[in-house]
């Protein structure tokens, strides 16, 4: 397998393993930088680990969430060794201030997490020690070790896609793709160069190929599958997927082309039992609680900033009517970031450099200050912190008569922050907003409060970074 599934969100293996090995060297690191700064013999440590231990799991655990919030281990895939190392230098120095506040709160039991020896000897032989271990780590990802041969049965318009959007460069895929098989009668769409041609049965290629995986994507299942010949390479222990499901595993979006109302019906996902609800609604105001405390300043100095370019008379925040759970329309707040008549004309997508942003306003964007009001949204109950981004009641009429499934995603709050923003730059027409609708789909489907805790720390990586803010 080259994912796991945890609280039903796909998460590639590699990734899983990656963060178990950080977290052991990291534990090794603190380790042995206490064993030379209070111990020197063997002995002595093991007879006092019990105490040291405490202040190992902190150091590493805080290490590693911070280093998932900055995107450290997906930077591997887009920016190669040199970007997620210099990510890890950057969270392990934002990492030493969580150390001290654990150990401000706990320091009977964490006491040589106070010693900043410690704590400058661990970091810095914890990054010499990643970077080793990450070059192994990788070189042996890089041979293939973790990914499944996979064969897709079908040739026609669901295969051409799926082979156009799992086989970019920037796809994490986890699988290694043997080729597509046609089907009689099928019209083919994938290039030669990727079909297979299998003179005799597939348990026959399968028997002779290791195969791990077959994908079932044919455009038109009423002419028939070859179900007795699939049942013998189920039998051998190969594994069979629909096209569907196969495409939101690896990609983690829901492909639109691909999915009918039957599949939605009947896929595991959209269940929400009353234990969850009850927990995103805590996990909700503990999250606008804390980020209301810590940037409580910062609104403050937004709004004087405002108010210096504008005049005294401009008004700070601004509000617009958006749609909903259940379609119901609300308000939604935020700093003003555009001219105080920028919709004079109607209502538009907001687009880059456009013209009607103030110069306040754009940096606010950049950094996502101008969502922050909206922390008061989650208070009222009226947005979740996680969720889709709402959209606003034109656009939204606009868009369900043209893109199928869209008004799905009005089943659950819409949030401050969301899957969607996570994968997907910013939105600013029909094309991008199908392409986030996918993402939405994903989280709707496969909903839980490991996948919120997930977006809600890997969110820091978009301001940071100001990655899709526009």
């Amino acid at each position: 397998m080259a994912h796991v599934r945890l609280f039903r969100h796909y998460i590639h293996l590699p990734f899983v393993i990656l963060g178990l090995i950080d977290f052991v060297v990291i534990s090794l690191a603190f380790s042995l930088a206490a064993f030379f700064r209070f111990f020197g013999e063997v002995d002595f440590f093991a007879e006092s680990f019990l105490f040291v231990l405490p202040s190992i799991l902190v150091f590493a655990l805080a290490n590693l969430i911070v280093m998932i919030a900055l995107g450290v281990h997906e930077a591997s895939v887009e920016e190669g060794m040199s970007g997620m190392m210099l990510r890890t230098i950057m969270a392990m120095i934002l990492a030493i201030p969580v150390h001290g506040f654990a150990y401000f709160i706990a320091d009977d039991w964490l006491w040589y997490l106070g010693s900043f020896g410690v704590l400058t000897s661990a970091t810095v032989l914890s990054i010499f020690s990643l970077g080793i271990v990450r070059v192994l780590f990788f070189a042996m990802v890089g041979s293939d070790v973790f990914k499944r041969r996979v064969l897709v049965l079908g040739a026609g318009r669901r295969a051409k896609q799926m082979l156009e959007d799992l086989t970019t460069p920037f796809n994490r895929k986890g699988f290694k793709l043997d080729g597509f098989v046609p089907m009689p009668d099928e019209q083919v769409q994938v290039a030669e160069e990727h079909l297979l041609n299998v003179p005799v049965t597939l348990h026959d290629y399968v028997l002779r190929h290791p195969v791990r995986e077959i994908v079932v994507a044919v455009d038109d299942r009423r002419g028939g599958l070859p179900m007795e010949d699939l049942l013998e390479c189920k039998m051998e222990g190969v594994q069979i997927i629909d096209g569907a499901s196969f495409y939101e595993r690896e990609s983690r979006k829901v492909a639109l082309e691909m999915i009918t109302r039957g599949w939605l019906v009947f896929s595991d996902g959209f269940t929400v039992s009353s234990v969850y609800g009850a927990g995103k609604r805590g996990l909700d105001i503990l999250a606008a609680c804390t980020l209301l405390l810590a940037t409580f300043p910062i609104m403050l100095l937004t709004a004087l900033a405002i108010k210096i370019e504008d005049g005294l008379k401009a008004p700070v925040l601004y509000s617009q009517e958006r749609v909903g759970l259940n379609n119901r329309v609300f308000r939604v707040y935020k700093f003003r970031s555009m001219t105080t008549d920028a919709e004079k004309h109607g209502a538009v997508w907001a687009k880059k450099n456009d013209s009607r942003v103030t110069r306040v306003g754009e940096f606010i964007r950049k950094v996502r200050i101008d969502e922050l009001p909206q922390i008061f949204n989650v208070l009222n109950g009226t947005m979740a912190f996680v969720g889709p981004r709402p959209e606003r009641p034109v656009f939204v009429e606009q868009l369900s008569e043209s893109i199928p499934f869209y008004s799905e995603r009005h089943r659950v709050k819409p949030g401050v922050t969301g899957w969607a923003q996570l994968c997907f730059a910013y939105a600013d027409n029909e094309e991008d907003t199908r392409e986030k609708l996918r993402y939405d789909l994903y989280y709707i489907k496969n909903q839980s409060l490991l996948l919120d805790l997930l977006v809600i720390i890997q969110t820091v990586e978009v301001v940071l970074f100001k990655k899709g803010s526009r």
